[in-house]
């Protein structure tokens, strides 16, 4: 299956149906989520993005945008770490990358970040980024 772009000023609301609003006890991460949905996907940017992504939320759409941004600059940091959002593109299903080869082979692609303070197995769990 062949990705198509989304429109950059379409949210994942538009573009999927919008969810429910989040429950009373919602964790902060649920209802940035659900906050994230209502974002054009152009306006998101990299923590937007590697959230969403992480989460398995609206990949079809976001995976696009975000490797555009690879593309562009493979270490790209959501709000952990550089190299973050290739981590979170990275790590989704092989499933989702068999049935979106034109996604998979973009992101063969895109030079993994490497250097000093890159991704999570470079920092120890002094540096504060545990496993």
């Amino acid at each position: 299956m062949t990705a198509e772009p989304a429109p950059p000023g379409r949210s994942l609301d538009e573009l999927e149906g919008a969810w429910p609003p989040p429950g009373p006890g919602a964790t902060r991460l649920v209802a940035t989520a659900h906050a994230l949905r209502r974002v054009p996907l152009g306006e998101l940017g990299a923590e937007g993005l590697r959230l969403l992504i992480g989460q398995d939320v609206g990949l079809p759409h976001l995976v696009p945008v975000a490797l555009d941004l690879l593309e562009a600059d493979p270490a790209a940091e959501g709000g952990l770490y550089p190299g973050d959002l290739h981590d979170a593109v990275a790590g989704r299903s092989p499933a989702f990358r068999a049935s979106h080869p034109d996604l998979a082979a973009r992101l063969r692609a895109v030079p993994p970040p490497a250097g000093p303070g890159y991704g999570r197995e470079t920092r120890s769990p002094a540096d504060g980024a545990g496993r």
